[in-house]
């Protein structure tokens, strides 16, 4: 376990077997939800999984492929921090080829995760994926980070900024529609794929006041989930009432793959923050938050 903390008291605990288990902020807001019980090798039903090389069923691996059952390794020399968050703490982690891996998934590549904390207690995830191949081959992969955001109560939870977008519908057999809602809301179970997505998407947690606005790059579609009532009861790794407190807004690539050339380097990244609810406050309208910046 590691844990990741700012100066200002914002801290961010991380599984190397893989995913972010928990974001606190001194608001306080605990911005992911983490499943009751969890056991390795099962993967973290909770936190921000990282998907790689699979979504779902969208090849012959395991479901979300094996990047999140993986263990990775700490970068003890990272490289050179950016300008722009050469004030944030952060750490990098590595997952490489494997011999198992290449049984299954028969490319080398090198996936490197960096997870920084930002002065104002945002989390900014960056993942750089390259094709390490010496065998002159390309590969081909899909992205997620699988965030599951906690939530006071589903049914009082709306996602804005992505009104009037095509959609793939999981539970339809993936079939394309075009969403008519002014923001979704959640009375059953969702399995959706948004497609070409804006930057910024915002959730709004109604009972708790509270905004989390995540802004994305590299990463065109946004799968939105939760199992509902039914679904959970099936699961055996989750509580019968926990669907009630969590929601999935995943930026992802799910519609068009991506492909790497030897050498050939792909970054993608995610920016979590939490701030006071505009549609309970009355402070400050929404939808500035899916238009400004």
């Amino acid at each position: 376990m590691i844990q990741l903390m700012h100066i200002k008291f914002y801290t961010s605990k991380l599984a190397i077997f893989m995913g972010l288990l928990n974001f606190m902020t001194t608001l306080p807001v605990n911005v992911c939800f983490l499943q009751a019980s969890f056991r390795p090798p099962r993967a973290i039903r909770g936190g921000i999984p990282i998907c790689f090389p699979q979504l779902k069923s969208t090849g012959s691996l395991e479901q979300y492929g094996f990047a999140r059952n993986r263990i990775w390794s700490i970068d003890p020399d990272p490289p050179p921090s950016p300008s722009d968050i050469i004030h944030k703490a952060f750490v990098d982690l590595i997952l490489t080829h494997s011999e198992e891996d290449m049984k299954i998934w028969p490319h080398r590549y090198e996936c490197r995760l960096r997870v920084a904390l930002g002065p104002s207690g945002d989390l900014m995830l960056t993942s750089r994926i390259r094709n390490t191949n010496t065998d002159g081959k390309s590969f081909t992969f899909r992205f997620a980070y699988q965030t599951y955001f906690f939530v006071t109560d589903i049914s009082e939870v709306r996602v804005e900024g992505l009104e009037t977008l095509d959609y793939l519908d999981n539970l339809k057999n993936g079939e394309r529609f075009t969403e008519q809602e002014d923001a979704i809301t959640f009375e059953s179970e969702v399995d959706k794929v948004y497609l070409s997505t804006p930057t910024k998407i915002a959730i709004l947690d109604h009972e708790r006041k509270r905004t989390f606005e995540l802004r994305k790059d590299g990463l065109p579609d946004a799968v939105v989930r939760n199992p509902w009532d039914k679904k959970a009861k099936a699961m055996a790794d989750f509580g019968d009432n926990e669907y009630m407190h969590m929601l999935c807004v995943e930026a992802a690539c799910v519609e068009e793959p991506i492909t790497l050339k030897p050498g050939e380097e792909w970054k993608g990244r995610q920016e979590i923050s939490a701030v006071p609810s505009s549609y309970c406050s009355e402070q400050l309208d929404p939808r500035r938050l899916l238009l400004s910046g």
